[in-house]
């Protein structure tokens, strides 16, 4: 690697930063006059945060620090508004959901359903291909972020590709690791804690439209979505990346013999089922209790951490992506600073001229129109939980102007948000299959195509026909 080379990386980053910095001057000072400096102040901090996460010349979690600073230092709203984000639900969701990922990590769960499915399904390429399926849907009912789900097989690919002598530039190398990164994508479909883009989702209906989405009826919209796509897009891998024929009877023999290693389930197994069930229970029980979410996710901290009923020493419960809270902190504060200073009227008004309107006011073309435009979106602002909180509060917006349920749109353009297949930097689990350096940016490209389009009809075609049924639509 020449020293030109080394450095380029560094020096887009620069550019990408000045650029952003320049253009964040140019706003604050540019807007015409009648622009109040609440409105100009808040307005200029959103688009540098905007081209600076979406971007990234700095990391994530440094861009919602500058976010905050910015507006505690213009002083477009009160102190109070400016970090009121992390005064709401969703960041403690979060907190406790990556919690609670550490804690069945400490188990031996995974490894246990692993090697179970592996020593029944192992035996043919399909057996396997069905059985990490199943591993990618199953795991998002109890780890809540897709980044650590899909590091969480890592480890398990490596040893398939390892124990079954599988080469890099092989048809079955690409169908299991490309297959896990689109799987752990679409597996956070249709649970409401099972991404980010989710929980952000509800709380921009809340905050925008004074409505919420339980649990059970996020899962209740959406799951016709999610096993649809689930089916489709491995058919379509499966077509794209054939295996070759390989014998797999060392590899089934390996799990059936890590499999009684690791003997019957121990007591920190027990205690961490009980758990996540008595989790899973709090949150479809939602509607009944009244409860939210992030009541479940907190209690199954407390009882994985206490003495005696837990199993999990507290400091080791501590090890979260801090990054992570700033980035949904920061998000929301903007978001509550953009209604107080008047600038989302401002916003409103520019993105949303009559001609949009009268379209929109169609459902039968409002429905595809979002399911496109998420997906156009998502390509230019690569990360998810960016991309839900710059998108919605337009599409939140433009719903109640043409007469559309914000609640359908939203739902509607977050499980699209959430399907990155073309590019790797799309999604978190695109990211950490392709740092594995088994897979290439090509490898993606086809197959990602055709399952966009694919997931464009599917949801398109479940809210036409199934949503109605339900009283969902129209």
């Amino acid at each position: 690697m020449t020293n030109k080379e080394k450095h380029t990386p560094g020096l887009r980053r620069v550019i990408i930063f000045a650029a952003a910095t320049v253009l964040f001057i140019a706003v604050l000072i540019l807007l015409p006059e009648g622009v109040g400096w609440s409105e100009r102040a808040t307005i200029s901090i959103m688009l540098y945060g905007l081209i600076l996460w979406a971007f990234a010349p700095i990391p994530i979690g440094l861009t919602s620090m500058m976010v905050l600073v910015l507006l505690m230092l213009l002083r477009p709203v009160e102190i109070e508004t400016v970090l009121s984000g992390f005064a709401s639900p969703a960041v403690f969701l979060i907190i406790g959901g990556m919690m609670i990922a550490i804690g069945v990590n400490h188990t031996n769960l995974i490894r246990r359903m692993t090697y179970s499915l592996l020593a029944t399904m192992g035996s043919s390429a399909k057996g396997i291909y069905i059985g990490v399926g199943l591993l990618n849907q199953i795991q998002a009912f109890f780890i809540p972020a897709t980044a650590v789900r899909a590091s969480l097989m890592m480890p398990v690919l490596d040893g398939i590709i390892k124990e079954a002598d599988i080469k890099k530039e092989s048809n079955f190398n690409k169908l299991l690791y490309i297959s896990t990164a689109f799987g752990i994508s679409i597996s956070g479909v249709a649970v409401l804690t099972a991404a980010i883009g989710n929980i952000l989702t509800i709380e921009l209906l809340r905050l925008y439209a004074g409505v919420s989405i339980s649990y059970l009826e996020w899962f209740i919209y959406t799951a016709p979505i999610w096993i649809v796509l689930v089916v489709v897009i491995m058919f379509i891998l499966w077509k794209m990346y054939t295996p070759e024929e390989e014998s797999f009877h060392a590899l089934q023999q390996e799990m059936k013999k890590k499999n009684e290693e690791i003997g019957r389930l121990g007591s920190d197994e027990i205690k961490c089922i009980l758990i996540l069930a008595l989790t899973i229970l709090i949150w479809l029980t939602e509607s009944w209790h009244g409860y939210h979410p992030t009541f479940g996710a907190l209690f199954a901290v407390v009882l994985m951490a206490l003495p005696i009923v837990g199993f999990i020493e507290w400091q080791k419960m501590l090890k979260i992506n801090f990054g992570i809270v700033l980035l949904i902190g920061a998000t929301l504060s903007l978001g509550y600073s953009l209604i107080e200073s008047g600038a989302i009227d401002l916003l409103e008004w520019l993105v949303s001229p009559q001609i949009i309107v009268e379209v929109f006011s169609n459902p039968w073309l409002a429905i595809p129109i979002t399911v496109i435009v998420s997906h156009i979106y998502h390509l230019g602002v690569t990360n998810v939980s960016t991309a839900v909180i710059t998108l919605l509060p337009v599409l939140i917006s433009l719903s109640v102007q043409s007469g559309q349920d914000p609640v359908v749109i939203s739902v509607l353009s977050a499980i699209t948000l959430l399907l990155g297949f073309i590019l790797v930097v799309e999604t978190m689990p695109n990211v950490v299959v392709h740092s594995t350096g088994r897979v290439e940016q090509q490898d993606f490209l086809l197959p990602g195509l055709v399952s966009t389009v694919a997931s464009i009809i599917i949801i398109t075609g479940v809210a036409y026909l199934y949503w109605p049924l339900i009283g969902f639509w129209p």
